[in-house]
């Protein structure tokens, strides 16, 4: 007869999968403590699930084990497994093996990612030790996954916070991953891009930048750059450029974050990190901004005007604190309010027309688009030109600076803010912060383009001085260029060009992707 305490007790059966399918087949069964409780756990390569081992009826009725609730992990939300040990005070090394722990990547609300641990108790060496080789191997299956990383962290970012973020917050989670990194702390402008020049870049999985727009800018052109270099292009003409070696991760960690904020929809390191760790990839376009002797930047958006004379003036307060300096740039750059004077010719996107879109056209604040092959100019005073591959979001513009753009949809958004009142202006910029359309206004128009070539017409006469210090153009006349938050001065034409697709970054999976989308659609 069987001892009384194994009469009273049975494994709740699993439930039956639906259909089997591949890697649904099980690899391993046995008992772990889990939560305090005996469970039966089976493990297969898409999944984990375990129910407990219940108390058996005793009429014998097995209802209430068939009651017991099973729990599942997917494996592809599983980025570590370690062996569970006890060490004593001061012990580095050995200690007293107590199971397994397993930890998962898990979504929360606002599109926050955070890790949790999994315990997996039981005292059997060789029981772990094999369920911990599987568990490795399953892991290892996962290509996409980075192994090694090449790490660049800005300290000045911000309010001096990138390496705090990068030790205390992200550096644990690539360790616990089991990815080897190569950290380099950037001592001045261009470091990186240096670094990116030289560096052997086949021997990492991918790039990370810790910083603000101004660092991920950097490094992203630095990627591409050196990814022309190595095929042998002429960095003077970049029609055809060639697609990032590796993938770019983003840490963000500056103060606007807008390629962060973009990609993850929150400024959140661990969110960031996390996406890292599980390989989310998402190709992403890029744009090219150069003259016509030389290319300039890779980049993903740029702005003339108001928001690059705010940005030129903030650069030459560097000595204030960095809110009190953007706001000091902004409140004096719209107290100074003046247009710039340009020409603007742009290729609209080729795509098929449909009946009653031309009606749709002509609205002022709708997107317009071009006919195949068809440059088309306008010319005039402008407080602001944007020209966006993505959608730009950050916390000050939740629907972003372009919305009606995506990430790589081979497209750029030209938005063109004529010269108006600064009360009409200021009611344009307080739409940003909500959820009406800003290009609702008679003063503000869109397109939808692949190219565009702005032209600055230099004043002259006695008034060119005083407009070259209000416009924030220097003594040469090169006006400046707000490129992904990175000054850029300029005098001659400036074209660019949008590339699909060109490079892949960190941060956003397909299921994500379709979701923030469909939002985007919706609004």
């Amino acid at each position: 007869r069987a001892a009384p305490q194994e009469r009273r007790r049975r494994v709740a059966p699993l439930a039956a999968a639906p259909a089997a399918r591949a890697g649904d087949e099980p690899l391993l069964r046995g008992i772990f403590e889990i939560g305090k409780r005996s469970c039966d756990v089976v493990l297969s390569a898409r999944r984990l699930r375990w129910s407990p081992i219940l108390p058996e009826s005793p009429t014998g009725d097995s209802s209430v084990a068939l009651q017991a609730q099973e729990e599942i992990i997917e494996m592809k939300d599983v980025f570590a497994v370690k062996l569970k040990l006890r060490r004593f005070a001061g012990q580095k090394k050995g200690g007293t093996l107590l199971g397994i722990t397993i930890f998962k990547c898990l979504n929360k609300e606002e599109n926050k990612l955070t890790d949790c641990a999994i315990h997996l108790n039981n005292l059997s060496e060789d029981h772990c030790q094999s369920w911990f080789r599987h568990l490795k191997e399953i892991l290892n299956g996962f290509h996409n996954r980075p192994k090694s990383l090449k790490v660049f962290v800005n300290p000045s970012s911000h309010k001096r916070e990138a390496t705090h973020v990068y030790y205390e917050k992200v550096a644990p989670l690539f360790k616990l991953a089991g990815i080897k990194t190569d950290v380099t702390v950037t001592e001045y402008e261009g470091h990186a891009l240096s670094v990116l020049k030289e560096c052997e870049l086949q021997a990492f999985d991918g790039v990370v930048c810790v910083g603000g727009d101004g660092s991920v800018s950097e490094v992203a052109h630095g990627l591409l750059l050196r990814a022309q270099l190595d095929a042998g292009k002429d960095t003077a003409d970049v029609s055809e450029p060639v697609r990032a070696p590796v993938p770019l991760g983003v840490i963000p960690a500056g103060t606007t974050n807008v390629l962060a904020h973009t990609l993850y929809g929150i400024k959140h390191a661990v969110t960031a990190a996390l996406h890292i760790v599980m390989g989310h990839i998402q190709a992403v376009d890029v744009c090219t901004f150069s003259t016509p002797s030389k290319l300039l930047r890779f980049g993903f958006s740029a702005m003339l005007g108001f928001g690059a004379r705010t940005l030129a003036l903030a650069e030459k307060h560097r000595w204030m604190p960095s809110s009190q300096r953007k706001d000091f740039a902004f409140i004096k750059t719209l107290a100074d309010l003046k247009p710039e004077e340009c020409e603007l010719s742009f290729l609209p996107l080729q795509i098929p027309q449909e009946d009653g879109q031309e009606k749709d056209r002509k609205k002022k604040g709708r997107t317009k688009k071009g006919s195949k092959d068809q440059w088309q100019k306008i010319q005039g005073h402008f407080l602001n030109v944007s020209i966006m591959a993505i959608p730009c979001l950050c916390s000050m513009a939740p629907r972003g600076l372009a919305p009606n753009t995506r990430l790589n949809n081979g497209s750029m958004a030209l938005i063109v803010v004529q010269n108006t009142s600064r009360t009409e202006f200021i009611k344009h910029l307080k739409r940003y912060t909500s959820v009406e359309n800003q290009f609702n206004f008679p003063f503000v128009e869109t397109y939808t383009v692949q190219e565009v070539k702005v032209q600055p017409r230099l004043k002259s006469g006695p008034d060119a001085k005083e407009n070259m210090s209000l416009n924030g153009a220097s003594a040469e006349g090169n006006y400046p260029w707000n490129i992904d938050g990175d000054l850029m001065r300029e005098a001659s034409e400036v074209h660019v060009r949008v590339h699909p697709q060109l490079i892949d970054l960190y941060g956003v999976n397909t299921d994500d992707l379709e979701s923030s989308q469909a939002m985007c659609n919706c609004i």
